[in-house]
């Protein structure tokens, strides 16, 4: 049996994933794949069911993943963060600097 690759598409839009992502760059997903913790991953909010997001998985919770943005700075400006379904998984950035390397940011204490 052969299985079918889901793949898609996905604008970033806003300063949420900076510095692993900036508003305007081309990704490359794939629908249905298992997340693990620090993926990237397309998510949909458990508390804004209309939204569909860019964040890093951050751990399984029952029923979804808690995912957060990696913008700190951005923390309690919108949804940047909660439980969530995860759709899809990062694969790369297509545009405009090709990359499939998205490691989490470290934050200065």
């Amino acid at each position: 049996m052969i299985a079918t690759l889901r793949l898609g598409t996905v604008l970033v839009e806003g300063p949420s994933m900076l510095p692993t992502l900036r508003s305007g760059d081309c990704l490359l997903v794939r629908y249905g794949a298992p997340a693990r913790p620090g993926d990237v991953v397309v998510a949909r909010p458990w508390t804004r069911p209309e939204l569909l997001v860019v964040k890093r998985a951050v751990e399984p919770v029952p029923g979804g993943w808690l995912v957060e943005a990696d913008n700190a700075a951005v923390r309690g400006q919108g949804w940047t963060g909660g439980e969530a379904d995860v759709l899809a998984r990062v694969l790369l950035r297509y545009w405009p600097r090709p990359t499939t390397r998205f490691a989490r940011p470290r934050h200065e204490a």
